[in-house]
């Protein structure tokens, strides 16, 4: 199994960052099928002050690539993307569009 981190930061407004941890305590039954499909086991989300980290366990059928290309043929996961972008800010750095960046581990123990 594989752990992947991901950080990506929120709009710094308290209204929007409470709409959006409502989300999450009901998340779409579409985007955790979509999930789970892409080969993910475990998913979870921290969030700090407007910091959000996600830890993300895969077994060996997931693939960035195929995850990509399901989520993009997904109406609901686009759906999905969209409304959250309304809570989310792109960190300093990423490319247009881009959202979750990708961590570097730089220890274990």
């Amino acid at each position: 199994m594989k752990r992947y981190c991901f950080t990506l930061d929120l709009i710094d407004d308290e209204k929007l960052i409470e709409t959006y941890k409502d989300y999450h305590k009901s998340v779409w039954p579409e985007i955790k099928e979509s999930i789970k499909s892409a080969g993910i086991d475990e998913l979870e989300i921290y969030l700090f002050g407007i910091r959000l980290f996600m830890i993300m366990d895969v077994n060996d059928s997931f693939s960035f690539e195929a995850k990509a290309k399901a989520d993009l043929e997904n109406v609901k996961v686009q759906e999905w993307e969209t409304l959250m972008w309304n809570y989310q800010k792109a960190l300093p750095g990423a490319k247009p569009g881009e959202k979750w960046m990708l961590t570097e581990n730089i220890f274990t123990l």
